[in-house]
């Protein structure tokens, strides 16, 4: 990794599901609960091309993706996001979800060594708040961010742009996109991000990622310190008082 690329990085904007946290099918079951609940059978044609276009889109906004499945017939697109959305809360609130090892330490090195971070989602900021909390995660960051904060969810740029401006950030050169979808390297290479990395700890493989913009594709974030050849950490992974009580949140207007 050429020096230039990692050289005078500020923030880290880093997706949660399959790069910080893994949801154990958690989202796949609220889908196909969703699915069945409008009527589709889950042994059709029809069901196999969903549940795929699910997989391709893994990243993108829930809301985006439901509309593309539903094209032509918008009421049962937002019955489909509402129901998806209580399908998931109900996931969440029963199992939780399990952090990616070594997660929350990474983030904390990118911490002490300068850098914001901004951790974001393809959820609804409901959900969100609920997988934070079950981390134990409410001020491992420095902004939280979901599609509704910016607009349009990814491979749009619109929440990296979102976490640049909340965080004045004065280079979009200055931000490092960390994600484990092709939809977060399109993401990073639309708002001209000035890294962008892969991980395989979640949904896409190494010629993907790469094939989407991806400059290095790692094994998870826990190398991604070492990418930016920063010093070990030593602090517990657990605590994380000092950085405030909550995610700072994007203050929306209206």
């Amino acid at each position: 990794m050429g020096h230039d690329l990692t050289r005078g990085l500020k923030l880290a904007f880093i997706d949660m599901s399959g790069t910080t946290f893994q949801d154990n099918g958690l989202m796949e079951r609220a889908f196909i609960r969703t699915v069945q609940d409008l009527g589709v059978d889950t042994g059709s044609l029809r069901f196999a091309g969903m549940l795929a276009y699910l997989r391709d889109t893994l990243g993108q906004s829930k809301v985006r993706v439901f509309q593309q499945l539903f094209q032509g017939d918008p009421a049962t697109a937002i019955r489909a996001t509402h129901e998806f959305e209580r399908q998931l809360d109900e996931l969440l609130s029963a199992e939780g979800v399990q952090p990616v090892e070594g997660a929350a330490e990474s983030i904390e090195r990118l911490h002490k060594a300068g850098l914001k971070v901004c951790l974001a989602t393809g959820y609804n900021r409901h959900s969100q708040n609920m997988i934070l909390e079950s981390l134990g995660w409410m001020g491992l960051a420095d902004l939280s961010l979901c599609p509704a904060d910016a607009g349009r969810g990814r491979p749009y740029p619109d929440m990296i742009l979102t976490a640049l401006l909340a965080l004045d950030i004065g280079d979009v050169r200055e931000v490092m996109v960390v994600g484990d979808t092709t939809a977060d390297m399109q993401a990073g290479t639309r708002a001209g991000a000035g890294l962008k990395v892969g991980v395989l700890t979640g949904a896409h493989l190494g010629p993907a990622l790469k094939s989407a913009g991806a400059d290095v594709v790692v094994d998870s974030i826990r190398a991604v310190p070492a990418l930016l050849q920063l010093p070990s950490s030593h602090r517990d992974s657990g605590s994380h008082g000092s950085r405030g009580e909550s995610v700072r949140r994007l203050a929306m207007p209206g």
